[in-house]
């Protein structure tokens, strides 16, 4: 059975593990982090801004097999009512087992009756089939693009936009 958590720094190993090469890892995070490779220090340092913030939180998801999900979820309103999910990620050698759609339902359950948002948004880029699959399995809507695009070697990517509404 899976299993929702704040984020330790010690699961930052196992995470960084999961973007196996640059492309996936510009899919996961855009530029957000800076260099590929990610590490486990830069990751933690990245979240240390933020420890004192409660409008960022970060979390992992584990099961019986240990650590299999990483997520954050960041308010982006002044009232604490819409929610943006985001660096959504699970175990690259457990993918294709619904457990990011089981991690999504969890983090939607928390974010409505524990944070008490009333809508959840997120980015996906358009070249990312198997993430938006999930995301419109866990009930996520698409309602947009943003303008402009990502930028990787030369390639331009769309970010579409999609959100849930409790």
């Amino acid at each position: 059975m899976m299993r929702f958590r704040p984020y330790k720094s010690c699961d930052a190993e196992k995470i960084v593990s999961w973007t196996k090469d640059e492309y996936s890892f510009r899919q996961w995070s855009s530029d957000r982090f800076g260099d590929f490779p990610l590490t486990a220090d830069a990751l933690n340092s990245y979240y240390a801004d933020y420890r004192d913030n409660d409008r960022h939180l970060e979390f992992t998801s584990y099961d019986e097999k240990g650590i299999c999900g990483h997520m954050i979820v960041r308010f982006t309103d002044e009232e604490k009512k819409t929610a943006r999910f985001g660096f959504v990620i699970v175990d690259s050698e457990r993918r294709g087992q619904g457990l990011g759609r089981k991690m999504l339902e969890l983090a939607k359950n928390y974010t409505r009756d524990y944070l008490l948002a009333d809508k959840i948004t997120l980015g996906v880029f358009e070249n990312n089939p198997a993430a938006l699959k999930c995301y419109r399995a866990a009930g996520f809507k698409e309602v947009g693009t943003e303008d402009g695009y990502y930028s990787y070697h030369g390639d331009e990517w769309k970010c579409i936009e999609m959100e849930l509404i409790f």
